[in-house]
């Protein structure tokens, strides 16, 4: 089972937006027979295949095995990833890509976690090694010395794109996202 499972086929959404297919999904974190499935959830065997079939063909569930039960063959189904993750692409862009100078948007970075979850989605996830880093925090700015704060965070990383900004070695791609922090009290 993988970890993730990027979804970027319209087919695969539809499959898996539906609630019923979802709790379906869920039972199928471990591996069971659509009877199984039915009898947690209430359902006959009959509509949880169904669904199952329709998982099935969207990649988002896999055939693990099979048993027989009373001279029928019975699947036994496992969800394909842990997490499936839902391309931005699959709505579509309204509008092209925003301007650089429109960095300080929130439309840019709208765009640049797109471009970040593209990229992450499309890395070799069998590769023994993947050096990455992912780093979150959070800092106080009074608006007096916001602009002060972008200035100094714009050239502390213009000072790495140029110290390691060669031609060998391997390429990393750095997103730096800096936004507004959410009400705690939601």
């Amino acid at each position: 089972m993988r970890d993730v499972l990027y979804l970027d086929q319209i087919e695969q959404a539809e499959a898996l937006l539906k609630p019923q297919r979802i709790e379906v999904l869920r039972q199928l974190a471990e591996p069971r027979t659509c009877t199984e499935v039915a009898a947690v959830l209430g359902q006959t065997p009959q509509r949880v295949y169904y669904h199952v079939k329709r998982l099935v063909e969207a990649g988002l569930v896999q055939q693990v095995s099979e048993r027989r039960v009373r001279g029928i063959t019975e699947g036994i189904y496992r969800a394909s990833a842990r997490s499936y993750w839902l391309s931005p692409g699959l709505v579509g862009r309204i509008g092209g890509l925003r301007r650089r100078q429109d960095e300080l948007s929130l439309g840019y970075l709208l765009d640049l976690m797109e471009q970040v979850q593209a990229d992450v989605a499309a890395l070799d996830r069998t590769a023994p090694e993947l050096p990455s880093i992912g780093v979150s925090g959070e800092i106080r700015v009074p608006p007096e010395r916001r602009q002060e704060f972008l200035n100094d965070l714009r050239s502390a990383l213009q000072d790495l794109f140029t110290r390691y900004g060669g031609t060998e070695g391997d390429a990393f791609k750095l997103a730096v996202a800096c936004y507004p922090k959410g009400d705690d009290s939601e």
